[in-house]
């Protein structure tokens, strides 16, 4: 994943104290499943703007039920507004329009359907997202909680939404965006190619035509607001910035991992501080992976040169926002051994001697949180402070080259305010036909 270049060699009198003082520290937490009680052990982060919380895995049940339960309680008893996951802007709109009993648009695609499907399309994420159905069918509209999506990756969906939108409000413009956007149409359905081709001199950049088309929809935004509402603009204009920067991100991914990352974390950051911008009195939690809320700069994707949201937003909100980080030691993960390559069910390797998680592990208490943020807890962050390694398994997994695959080196206390502890986990259970008997016909997942 990254270079491990520090030297290792702990002393176990060093190791032995840093567990002991976690052991003291560490606030046992409920089950999960008791979502009430487990929720209200992050009552603490309530005054924050923005909650961050992440995942070691793209695949683990308990990452994703905590987080549901600790989003629940925030929006329940704390006022936050706003659901931002790391998945695309139109899947999660659709999952956003059931939510809030809003008009699902018709159309052949269904949420979450490109890989990995079952990075969301899981029974944990439905659950959560049926109970926000549930919470909001009673309140006043601008009230209701909103399902959001930050990723980049909506090309192809994302230029239909904005001819859609277009078609809609404003003809003539429609077919003008359509000679825009035709500039891409030889590689939507593989912008990776389009890329490559601008790279190798085959293809004109179509940057600004596509920053043009976006202008266009800003400067008739009275208009279109007057046309057809605030709500479908903010979609449309959101949109129309996706196909901008995912141009720009496959343009440059061929230029180095750093370059295409730091493209990506910058448009979910911004794509956050625009839903916060459009809705007032906003409060939002986040779901994204570890790698992407924890403050970059304490990792060595900061060393060398990455940033992400976490450390945006710690730059941007400071103490109001809080990132949390969460981890395991061992169970089973849905995770694939390359892309595109079929889900399946993996076994987690024990967590290695000189790595953060093993700390957490020994320290014995199974499932725990553990807030160093108080003044109180300086001999906490101090005794975490020693560069370590951490586990990042994203949607592949690939056990026998885990080392250099998963891990990487992180000063914990200053990657994250807090961190949740499962000390074995399992695997999300991906959604069938079967999980929908029953659902409504608009149901987002299309089932």
């Amino acid at each position: 994943m990254v270079g491990l270049s520090w030297k290792r060699g702990e002393n176990d009198a060093t190791l032995n104290e840093a567990i002991g003082i976690v052991r003291a520290h560490g606030e046992p937490l409920p089950a999960v499943d008791d979502a009430e009680a487990f929720g209200a052990m992050f009552d603490r982060f309530a005054d924050a703007k923005v909650v961050l919380l992440g995942e070691a895995t793209h695949g683990t049940s308990e990452f994703y039920r905590a987080r549901a339960a600790i989003t629940r309680r925030l929006i329940e008893r704390h006022g936050f507004t706003i659901v931002a996951v790391e998945a695309d802007w139109p899947d999660a709109a659709k999952v956003d329009a059931y939510v809030r009993h809003r008009s699902i648009p018709q159309t052949e695609d269904v949420a979450f359907e490109r890989f990995p499907t079952w990075m969301w399309r899981n029974e944990e994420v439905a659950d959560f997202v049926n109970w926000m159905r549930d919470f909001n069918r009673d309140r006043p509209e601008q009230e209701r909680a909103e399902f959001r999506g930050l990723d980049i990756y909506s090309l192809n969906t994302s230029i239909r939404a904005v001819l859609d939108y277009l078609d809609r409000v404003d003809s003539e413009a429609a077919q003008e965006a359509r000679a825009r956007y035709g500039c891409l149409s030889p590689w939507q359905s593989d912008p990776a190619r389009y890329g490559k081709a601008v790279l190798t001199g085959r293809k004109r950049s179509c940057d600004q035509a596509l920053l043009a088309q976006l202008q266009a929809m800003l400067n008739n935004r009275l208009d279109y607001l007057k046309a057809n509402g605030r709500e479908e603009f903010f979609d449309a204009v959101q949109n129309a910035k996706i196909v901008h920067a995912a141009e720009h991100y496959y343009r440059i991914m061929y230029e180095g991992a750093t370059e295409s990352w730091n493209l990506r974390d910058r448009h979910m950051f911004g794509t956050l501080q625009s839903l916060l911008t459009n809705r007032s009195h906003a409060k939002v939690v986040v779901w994204a992976h570890n790698s992407h809320i924890g403050n970059a700069s304490a990792t060595a994707m900061g060393w060398q040169g990455e940033f992400n949201i976490g450390e945006l937003c710690r730059t941007a909100y400071e103490d109001r926002a809080v990132l949390v980080g969460f981890g395991t030691d061992r169970g089973t993960v849905a995770a694939a051994s390359d892309w595109d390559a079929p889900m399946e069910i993996k076994d987690v390797r024990p967590a290695r001697p000189d790595s953060h998680e093993r700390i957490f592990r020994d320290a014995g208490l199974g499932r725990f949180l553990t807030d160093w943020r108080a003044s109180s807890r300086l001999h906490l962050r101090g005794a975490l402070s020693r560069p370590r390694l951490e586990r990042a398994i994203g949607v592949i997994y690939r056990p026998e080259t885990e080392l250099y695959s998963h891990y990487f080196e992180a000063i914990l206390p200053e990657q994250f305010d807090a961190f949740v502890w499962f000390e074995e986990t399992k695997a999300v259970t991906p959604l069938t036909t079967s999980h929908g008997e029953g659902m409504p016909e608009t149901y987002p997942f299309g089932l």
